[in-house]
């Protein structure tokens, strides 16, 4: 009787359950991540020298007395108490916040409106996107300067206004008014960003949601209440804090139209800084005055998340 020698076959699938799992390469280790790194290094290192360390560098300087000599003293929260107590910081955050409220929503509702009209398809809209972008790459001291010809006594807009029977305004000589034409500069200047995040936004909503709309007898604006604007709550968040922190941040075009003025009518926050920093050399208040802005932007910003953002 013939012994059988070969080994009997082995089932491939109960030998592989034997066998321990191989360890998989980890993402941030392939070659598409280390490759992603190596792209993104510079913008770090330019962020975190340009950026985070001269912030900790003015958190820091905001309790202590600098002077030109390099000298850094220690004093504790003196600068916040006396800034406190200082009637012109008061008056430079309502005159910050009156700004915020007035550059904000104008330049969001314009964003909004130039990109609802640029999602169109239609010859030529890619030239007319490209002109709405330009404001946003002027420099803000050249928009400035030339602004302050557009509302001067022989300005376009007090021609306009003289045409039609109206008095001329002094834009910039009148308490009342230098905020809203600041306002108006500083939309004219950013709408053109935003404009390109909304309109990424609304190419990104599904055709089909517009159709059945459209088959269940809603008009355009039912449509864009029902649908547009709550697909867009995470760019108009974006846009909304982005627009925050501009507004409270504005300088540029402040120094070079009104200088503060008139009578403090647009002396915001960020002109008290550069005038104690640099006017009266007081970095250490200067410093205290940043870090204050700084928690008032943060403050409005959670709040914004808090009613337009969302955790998804």
């Amino acid at each position: 009787m013939a012994v059988a020698t070969g080994s009997a076959p082995v089932d491939q699938t109960a030998q592989d359950a034997r066998q321990p799992p191989t360890r998989k390469r980890r993402w941030w280790r392939s070659k598409s991540a280390i490759a992603a790194y190596i792209f993104i290094a510079p913008y770090v290192v330019f962020f975190v020298v340009f950026r985070i360390l001269p912030a900790i560098f003015g958190i820091g300087l905001s309790f202590g007395e600098y002077s030109l000599t390099g000298a850094l003293t220690f004093v504790g929260l003196d600068h916040y108490a006396r800034l406190f107590a200082d009637p012109n910081f008061w008056g430079a955050l309502w005159v910050t916040l009156k700004y915020a409220a007035i550059a904000m929503p104008m330049t969001v509702v314009l964003s909004l409106a130039i990109a609802q009209l640029c999602n169109r398809m239609m010859r030529g809209m890619a030239f007319y996107r490209s002109i709405f972008f330009l404001p946003a790459v002027t420099s803000p001291v050249l928009s400035g300067l030339i602004f302050v010809w557009i509302f001067s006594e022989s300005g376009p807009i007090n021609r306009l206004l003289s045409a039609v029977g109206l008095e001329p305004i002094s834009w910039l000589q009148d308490s009342f008014w230098v905020l809203p034409a600041l306002a108006l500069v500083s939309a004219w200047m950013n709408f053109g960003y935003n404009m390109l995040i909304l309109l990424a936004g609304m190419l990104a909503i599904p055709q089909e949601y517009y159709e059945a709309a459209a088959i269940d007898g809603a008009n355009g604006w039912q449509r864009f209440w029902r649908i547009t604007l709550p697909s867009l709550r995470p760019a108009l968040f974006f846009v909304l804090v982005l627009e925050t922190v501009k507004s409270f941040q504005t300088f540029d075009t402040i120094f070079v139209m009104t200088g503060g003025g008139p009578v403090r009518a647009s002396y915001t926050l960020t002109f008290m800084l550069y005038d104690q920093g640099f006017g009266y050399f007081d970095f250490g208040y200067a410093s205290a005055v940043g870090v204050v802005l700084l928690i008032i932007a943060l403050v409005f910003s959670l709040i914004q998340r808090r009613l337009v953002g969302r955790d998804d």
